[in-house]
């Protein structure tokens, strides 16, 4: 066997142990939205516009128990979605998971992302969390990946950042140490680690950052195996992450958490440093802000096959041709006081409030704004706020 095929059976083992994520299983759709997960939303927020087609073929790779599959089924009631992982175990409960809410625009293989190719096909979105870190040959993945991407599609990918979690770090390296031999014994792996916990003093730095951050999840064996005691894991910083998704010959869109990502947040008070700033590459820019504020666990972000293509609101008549509807995920609404897209509270002046319940998907802005007094600017700011998306007007297709 193979090093790599020794690892991959490690993980398969792992999950096969401990099924991931431990989620309950409902006899209902799950509650909420991950808008990342909905086609529309992730879409409007890659390229600034809605969609021009919704049955589409979705690929999760590297699914565990299902947990994203179920939402991407109940959230994109057009697309036909299929699942993929390593693990037997986790596959048999997202079958059921599925099978328990009505999520049944879904089939899954016991298959590799390496193997991926052996799907039909291309898809337009391919969601991969939390998973890449965990192959031998990540960049091996991403490529194989990148492959089954239809042009135009998008990728949203979630892999680990080494700086916030260098505490996380220490404990899987002090965990396999006292294993010594017992190593891949993940049930022994868990009884150690939850045994150095317990005997460390209250405030030591690990103890205090594990109580902090991850304490309430990792109640659960299922969590605590896959944060300490997993036997493959590659963390990212900027440089090296940039380097995988180079070579997946893709596209970077951006992160899926903009607001992280702005200076100005942590030396808004030095402008002198914000100008010096500008003479940064778009990466060593990104480098800078997680150096300054190395809390950074993971990275979300999209990426795509061109032809990508991005609307630009800034012509007046395109913006009041565009037909208007609402972003999908939202929440509250209709009230002036909402959840948005990340579930961040956003409150409406009452000609937006008037302005959103009139985007009904096939009134134009230029018809909403024959009866509601908001300006053009103001129109924009709730497109650059993702509380609603445009369709271009086909004759004014850029």
């Amino acid at each position: 066997m193979s090093d790599s095929q020794s690892v991959s059976a490690a993980v398969a083992k792992l999950y096969n142990t401990y099924p991931f994520p431990p989620e309950p299983l409902l006899d209902e759709p799950p509650p909420g939205y991950n808008w990342r997960w909905n086609w529309l939303a992730a879409y409007n927020f890659c390229t600034g516009q809605k969609p021009q087609k919704q049955d589409i073929r979705i690929l999760d790779a590297g699914c565990g128990t299902g947990v994203g599959t179920e939402y991407l089924v109940h959230l994109n009631p057009q697309a036909s979605v299929v699942g993929i992982d390593l693990s037997a175990g986790a596959l048999a409960v997202a079958k059921e998971r599925c099978q328990r809410s009505g999520a049944n625009r879904v089939e899954f293989h016991h298959l590799s992302i390496y193997d991926v190719e052996q799907l039909p096909g291309e898809f337009d979105l391919i969601n991969c969390v939390g998973v890449l870190h965990h192959l031998p040959d990540p960049i091996r993945g991403i490529q194989a990946l990148a492959k089954k991407l239809a042009p135009g599609g998008i990728m949203h990918i979630f892999v680990y950042g080494e700086l916030g979690r260098w505490e996380i770090q220490l404990m899987q390296k002090a965990i396999a140490l006292l294993q010594g031999d017992q190593r891949g014994d993940y049930r022994d792996g868990v009884q150690v680690g939850r045994q150095i916990f317990s005997s460390l003093p209250e405030n030591n730095r690990i103890v205090k950052y594990e109580k902090q951050r991850w304490a309430m999840e990792n109640q659960r064996d299922e969590c605590f195996a896959d944060m300490y005691v997993h036997p493959q894991e590659i963390d990212y910083n900027v440089d090296t992450l940039f380097e995988l998704i180079n070579a997946s010959g893709l596209e970077f869109i951006g992160f899926s958490n903009p607001g992280f990502w702005q200076l100005d947040r942590l030396l808004g008070k030095a402008p002198e440093l914000i100008e010096r700033a500008k003479n940064l590459t778009e990466r060593q820019l990104y480098r800078l802000i997680e150096l300054l504020d190395p809390e950074v666990t993971h990275y979300e972000f999209f990426l795509g096959r061109p032809p990508i293509t991005k609307a630009d609101w800034s012509s007046d008549d395109r913006l009041l041709s565009a037909i208007a509807e609402l972003n999908p995920c939202i929440d509250g609404f209709p009230s002036q006081c909402i959840f948005n897209y990340d579930y961040q509270i956003v409150n409406l002046s009452t000609a937006e409030f008037e302005f959103m319940q009139a985007c009904d998907g096939q009134a134009t802005v230029a018809e909403i704004l024959a009866n509601v007094q908001l300006g053009l600017d103001e129109v924009r700011k709730l497109v650059k706020q993702q509380l609603i998306m445009l369709t271009p007007n086909l004759s004014e297709q850029f």
